[in-house]
């Protein structure tokens, strides 16, 4: 019992302060950073080219699924459009630098080089997918607010009051999606401590065409940063686990952390939550699927 609080505080710990420092930068250097080039870059192309953009802008931002939401917010606050925002944000949990690094060290260049390919292409349809669909019009209103140049222009020439309004809307966002991230944090550090990896090896005798769509869902509710599915997954491997569900399990955990899913209910409306889900799952379960068929 004392592990589970232990854990559960340190997740929310790490949590908060990880979403705290990221909204808080995002606010201070927002009125500097020029959004009207990468809105001109995300937005040209007939979509293409921007969603390319979104997979860069994901790359080179080395933020796990929670922390890429107020980078989103504020994306969607400039008027970048929805295809190429939904495309980073796919993409910035799965395919930074950051996890790259260290899924090559963890299975190598090969493994590593395919489960790029399949979420860059995935992340680029989706993003494509939802926008053809008007999914924008399932982002909660009290999220996409107007940011004016002349309010910009007012905040890069006066620090104080810059600061001022960079930790009000700090707070504010916080306020939104705080109980999640405690929430979250619960229910990930229940799973972690009360439920033994020792469960998950049940499943590496089974017939393959179940055990990857539910290692897709099951990796959802167990991830929560990596640090904390990378060890486990290595131990599932290490005890004969095949490769394809594991693959499948990190794809739909770093896609769609729990942490992530609670807060993104004060975002998105409810449809749009349902195709994120279903979204993630589909790339899940095929990545799940292709590593079984090239026999990794």
């Amino acid at each position: 019992m004392a592990s589970l609080w232990h854990t559960f505080y340190e997740l929310v710990k790490g949590l908060l302060v990880l979403f705290v420092v990221v909204s808080f930068v995002m606010n201070v250097i927002r009125p500097y950073l020029p959004f009207d080039k990468i809105k001109q870059v995300m937005s040209s192309g007939r979509g293409m080219v921007g969603s390319f953009a979104g997979v860069v802008l994901g790359f080179v931002t080395p933020f796990c699924s929670c922390s890429t939401i107020p980078l989103m917010v504020t994306l969607l606050n400039r008027g970048v459009p929805f295809q190429a925002v939904m495309t980073f944000f796919f993409t910035s949990p799965l395919l930074n630098i950051w996890v790259l690094g260290l899924m090559a060290l963890v299975y190598g260049w090969k493994v590593t080089a395919i489960y790029a390919v399949v979420t860059v292409v995935f992340s680029i349809v989706i993003g494509y997918v939802l926008d053809r669909l008007n999914f924008q019009e399932q982002i909660k209103a009290v999220i996409v607010e107007g940011q004016e140049e002349e309010d910009m222009k007012r905040r890069r020439c006066d620090w104080a009051h810059h600061l001022k309004l960079s930790i009000g809307e700090t707070w504010k966002l916080i306020r939104s999606v705080g109980l999640y991230i405690v929430i979250g944090a619960f229910i990930g550090a229940f799973i972690k401590e009360a439920v033994p990896t020792s469960v998950f090896s049940f499943f590496q005798n089974q017939s393959e065409w179940w055990v990857i769509p539910v290692a897709a869902v099951l990796g959802m509710p167990l991830y929560v940063r990596l640090s904390t599915i990378l060890p486990v997954t290595q131990a599932l491997l290490a005890g004969g686990f095949p490769l394809a569900p594991v693959m499948s399990l990190i794809i739909g955990g770093a896609g769609a952390s729990l942490p992530e899913v609670l807060m993104l209910t004060s975002i998105f409306k409810k449809r749009l939550m349902v195709a994120y889900m279903i979204a993630i799952f589909t790339m899940a379960t095929f990545a799940g699927y292709l590593f079984l068929g090239l026999n990794l």
